[in-house]
């Protein structure tokens, strides 16, 4: 029998990172996760155990702490562009090497009606994420999204006019609950000045589209949100949503004589709908 690796890549991931910038008194926290992957000709290492063009993982983590001293973290993207550009110096043998960073949310502690210098809270598992892959052959292709973005509306959405078998308990209804953990990944086209403020557009538009959209489904709404970032951010290309459908069911509350006029519902975990899409710019 006849064997051939058809594929592989190797890196370091979930390396946790955190930098303080103390700018006099003030202090500006970044937390990331951080993952590294590199693509290439590494066959020699699985089939004849060679590790001469291995560069170990190890030294990738480290590579991470060391450039977190020496550079500016921020704007994420950036960041993660400038490692991948050196992960393809220190690895002949890769060609491609892709960083990808999620970015947990810290917020100054409100005291006294007073953001304070030093002390944070973060209040959700919302993560900013952003990945660079560059290659020897052409322009690093930079992706950004965001990960857990949990939002709900109770009212506005629909699900009605599916098909039925001999399955289906369903009830179709015009007025339900619609909660989501919103994962979203977009491409850019082009080079883009301000990453900071291409996200914060982008992930406007998510959360207004999601809060005003007149719902049919997930799936349409899935669509209007995906449409809005293209409408915001001229130069995303694309973008990648994943939406599960976190069910809030009514309670079936006539066992005990009460009537239960869409005010009482019982919050799901599993199973759950998923529904994910990629909404591009026509030609």
């Amino acid at each position: 029998m006849v064997v051939t690796l058809a594929s592989d890549n190797y890196g370091k991931s979930e390396i946790r990172l955190v930098k303080v910038v103390r700018d006099g008194a003030r202090h500006f926290l970044h937390d990331y996760t951080v993952a590294v992957r590199c693509e290439g000709a590494f066959a020699s290492a699985h089939v004849d155990g060679d590790n001469s063009a291995v560069l170990p993982t190890d030294t990738m983590k480290n590579t991470v702490y060391a450039f977190a001293r020496l550079h500016d973290v921020i704007p994420p993207e950036r960041f993660a562009a400038r490692l991948a550009e050196h992960f393809l110096d220190a690895s002949p043998e890769a060609t491609r090497a892709t960083v990808e960073i999620a970015v947990r949310g810290w917020h100054r502690l409100d005291v006294g009606g007073r953001a304070h210098d030093t002390a944070f809270e973060r209040g959700s598992d919302e993560a900013r994420v952003c990945a660079v892959a560059d290659t020897r052959d052409g322009a690093a292709v930079v992706e950004a999204g965001v990960r857990d973005l949990v939002v709900l509306r109770t009212a506005g959405s629909a699900f009605s006019g599916y098909p039925r078998d001999q399955y289906t308990t369903l009830k179709e209804t015009r007025d339900r609950i619609l909660a989501t953990a919103v994962s979203a990944r977009w491409r850019y086209d082009r080079a883009v000045a301000d990453p900071d403020a291409a996200f914060a557009a982008a992930r406007q538009a998510l959360v207004a589209t999601f809060a005003n959209h007149p719902s049919e489904s997930v799936q349409h709404t899935l669509f209007a949100m995906g449409a809005a970032v293209l409408a915001a951010v001229d130069a995303v290309a694309e973008i990648r949503l994943s939406l599960p459908n976190m069910h809030h069911l009514l309670v079936d509350l006539s066992p005990f004589k009460l009537d239960n006029p869409n005010e009482v519902f019982v919050a799901t975990t599993e199973p759950f709908g998923l529904i994910e899409a990629t909404v591009a710019r026509g030609a």
